[in-house]
């Protein structure tokens, strides 16, 4: 997805060993690894370090493999051997996983009339050769990656398994839903070994099992404001579920004079300028993530009529507008807010 920023774990008041209401006797244990380019942290309770130690080595080793699939970096990824293999009259069997994701990000870029886009890769790549370099991409090479853009370009079929890419050379990015994605299957193979209170953060991608021993939920800071390092002054309580935000405070790029989002309009194929942060609660990690890249580019309006019809799920839009710092903010978004005293 886009990046995710300003958005952080603060950990249960209690420390240390925690009692919980059946009598057994849990501490705290937290991991860190690096997959999917960013930083990853697993904070769980169990019993003891070994029980905890095996159970999160699973759930990063399913991220790896995760990652090898999914991955639009890696070349070798199934992801970019399906778009090297697959074009006009060529479907593609794929895992079931690649399958399942790509149906979903289909799924929404037909609600959003093509705001989320899988299939953006192409101006990706030259979007991001445009930050680095600080200046837009050359006119006939962007006309030519946008013409190799549309999701109505992708064809599934899940009887067959397979995906048909109908134009050569077209390139998918998952980057705004597969760390949500894979946050969800980290926290289920952390459940098969008998951990359900956990928390899986993917540099802000955050999904939640049930809640730390003796809380009602895992304790989550966001700010009022979408500056670098604002002061955390809003928090969240809320536990088996997820929070994703998305926004360009620190990934964004000025040419000439105009500052661009790295997070990319496939419509336009440029990064956005309205400058806004967006942050979702969904039931999981997936669907956070991708309703966040999804309601960035939409925008306040369209993007709160999208999340409306999402049971389960709330948001907050923080927007430049006029000079002035705007929110937007879902009916259910407070509900799930920790008052503070």
């Amino acid at each position: 997805m886009s990046y995710v920023f300003q958005t952080c774990l603060l950990l249960s008041t209690l420390s240390g060993n925690q009692q919980c209401t059946d009598s057994e006797i849990l501490n705290r244990y937290e991991f860190q690894e690096v997959h999917m380019g960013v930083q990853w942290s697993i904070v769980l309770y169990a019993t003891d370090k070994p029980i905890a130690n095996k159970a999160s080595q699973n759930a990063f080793a399913r991220i790896k493999e995760l990652n090898k699939i999914l991955s639009d970096y890696d070349p070798e990824s199934e992801l970019n051997q399906l778009c090297r293999l697959s074009g006009p009259g060529k479907p593609i069997k794929v895992s079931p996983h690649l399958l399942k994701l790509l149906k979903k990000s289909q799924a929404l870029s037909e609600e959003t009339k093509g705001a989320f886009d899988v299939t953006i890769g192409p101006v990706v790549r030259l979007w991001r050769r445009a930050r680095r370099q600080k200046k837009l991409p050359d006119s006939q090479r962007f006309e030519a990656a946008r013409s190799k853009v549309g999701f109505g370009l992708m064809k599934i079929s899940l009887p067959n398994q397979t995906v048909e890419l109908t134009q050569k050379d077209m390139r998918l990015d998952l980057g705004g839903i597969a760390k949500g994605y894979a946050a969800d299957i980290a926290l289920s193979v952390l459940k098969e070994q008998g951990i359900t209170r956990a928390m899986v953060d993917a540099s802000g991608d955050i999904v939640l099992g049930d809640p730390p021993p003796g809380t009602c939920g895992w304790k989550i800071g966001i700010s009022s404001s979408d500056a670098p390092n604002a002061k955390i002054d809003r928090y969240l309580q809320i536990h088996n579920m997820a929070v994703a935000t998305s926004g360009d405070a620190l990934q964004h790029v000025v040419i000439n004079g105009k500052r661009y989002s790295h997070i990319v309009d496939p419509h336009t194929g440029l990064g956005l300028t309205d400058q806004s942060r967006v942050t979702v609660i969904a039931p999981d990690g997936v669907t956070a993530d991708s309703l966040a890249s999804a309601i960035s580019v939409l925008g306040p309006e369209r993007g709160m009529q999208l999340l409306n019809q999402k049971p389960g799920t709330a948001c907050l839009i923080l927007r430049h507008e006029a000079g002035q710092l705007r929110a937007y903010e879902s009916n259910c978004f407070s509900c799930y807010e920790l008052e503070q005293n």
